[in-house]
């Protein structure tokens, strides 16, 4: 192979690693694969709590739950949010934000955080939730506001988890 011809396919090579990269960076949560910007949790694990946040220049963030969103949407306050959705409890279809019945508490363990967060699709499936798990009904609004005052003590709680699971790794 000649000089040119290498230096052509470097070329190539580059460009489309880069073009890769940008899609890869600004298109987050397009497929079961991908993982949380913030923790790494998989998508494919956490579907029924997965949100995608649409930024108004265009950029989506996906992340594992209310709690990540709400750490990304801190982070970005210089992007306008276009659209938000989340992942149904039961069906981790991707939901409207504002238009999901949302339930805050009851006895299954948040993701992310120790007072869960769920959304979903019909207000069945939420108040069918409450009468089986506990909680009660809330909105997007308030839904955001509680994840931002649990922040603290959820950071805590999950600085935990990864110290236990930290030790119990070293210790195998």
């Amino acid at each position: 192979m000649g000089k040119k011809t290498w230096v052509k396919r470097s070329a190539i090579y580059f460009a489309v690693t880069v073009l890769a990269s940008l899609f890869v960076f600004t298109n987050v949560a397009l497929s079961d694969d991908d993982s949380c910007l913030h923790c790494g949790m998989k998508k494919a694990k956490f579907g029924h709590s997965w949100v995608i946040i649409e930024h108004s220049d265009g950029t989506k963030e996906g992340v594992c739950s209310v709690h990540c969103a709400a750490i990304d949407m801190a982070l970005h306050t210089h992007l306008p949010v276009d659209k938000i959705t989340v992942g149904d409890y039961n069906t981790k279809k991707q939901i409207d934000v504002d238009k999901a019945y949302w339930v805050i508490g009851g006895d299954k363990m948040g993701v992310m955080t120790t007072r869960a967060k769920w959304a979903f699709e019909t207000k069945e499936a939420a108040d069918a939730f409450i009468a089986e798990h506990g909680g009660r009904p809330s909105i997007f609004e308030e839904v955001m506001k509680s994840a931002f005052e649990d922040m603290y003590e959820d950071s805590l709680m999950i600085q935990k988890k990864k110290k236990m699971m930290k030790m119990k790794k070293n210790q195998s």
